[in-house]
C-alpha cells in the first residue's frame, strides 16, 4: 500500500465513522440546541483536544512497541483484529434504533471545553481504538510514530469539520440525524467496514 492510498482509504474510514451519531456528536449537538453555538464550540474544541491527547500516546506509544519485537507486532495485530471485528459485528447485528441528543448525562463540570475534554481523555476506547484502527493504515517502510501522528491529525480536522457543520446547522441536521433509518443504516455500513479491516489487520504482515 502507497502513502496515497493509505491516505485515501484513511480518509474514506474515517469520515464514514465520523459521520455516524455517537458520543460526541451528541454532546455537541445537545450544547448547540441548549446552550448556543459558543459554547458548542467549546465542547468541541475539549473533545478534539482529548483525541489529540490520545493520538500521541498511541503515536508515542507504538512506535516504541513495533520497534522492540515482532511479538509485540503480532499482539497488537489480533488484539487490534478482533476488537475491530467485535465492535463492527455488535453494530451489524445490533444497529441502534435512534440517536437523541438530549439523552446525554447531567455531570458536575459546567464547562463545555472540560466537558469535551474529559469525555473523552476518561473514555479508554478511544485510546484502544487509535491503537487498534491506525496501524493498518501504515504503509510499508514508513516509521510508525510520526505516521500515526498525522493520520490522528487528520482525524481531528475532518472532526473539526463536522462539528462546525453541525453546530453551524443545527435546526436543519439534528431532526435527521434522529431519523432512526439514518441511524441503523450509518451503524451497519460502519459495521462492515470494522469488520473488513479487521480481517485485513489479521492477515497483514509485519
Amino acid at each position: 500500500m502507497t502513502v496515497t492510498q493509505s491516505l485515501i482509504s484513511f480518509i474514506f474510514t474515517i469520515t464514514l465513522l465520523v459521520l455516524t451519531p455517537g458520543l460526541d456528536t451528541a454532546l455537541v449537538l445537545r450544547t448547540a440546541t441548549v446552550d448556543g453555538a459558543n459554547r458548542a464550540f467549546r465542547a468541541a474544541l475539549g473533545i478534539l483536544t482529548g483525541c489529540c491527547v490520545w493520538g500521541l500516546a498511541a503515536a508515542l506509544g507504538l512506535s516504541a512497541m513495533l520497534a522492540a519485537s515482532n511479538i509485540a507486532f503480532e499482539i497488537l495485530k489480533w488484539g487490534g483484529a478482533l476488537y475491530l471485528a467485535w465492535v463492527g459485528s455488535q453494530l451489524l447485528l445490533h444497529p441502534r434504533a435512534h440517536f437523541v441528543a438530549e439523552s446525554q448525562p447531567r455531570t458536575f463540570i459546567a464547562d463545555p471545553f472540560a466537558k469535551g475534554a474529559m469525555q473523552n481523555l476518561l473514555n479508554p476506547k478511544i485510546g484502544v481504538f487509535y491503537i487498534s484502527f491506525l496501524p493498518q493504515f501504515i504503509p510499508h517502510g514508513v516509521e510508525a510514530g510520526p505516521y500515526i501522528l498525522m493520520l490522528a491529525a487528520l482525524h481531528v480536522a475532518i472532526c473539526l469539520v463536522w462539528f462546525v457543520a453541525l453546530i453551524l446547522m443545527t435546526h436543519s441536521l439534528a431532526p435527521f440525524m434522529r431519523n432512526p433509518s439514518f441511524v441503523r443504516i450509518m451503524d451497519r455500513v460502519t459495521g462492515i467496514v470494522f469488520v473488513g479491516f479487521g480481517l485485513k489487520l489479521a492477515f497483514s504482515r509485519n
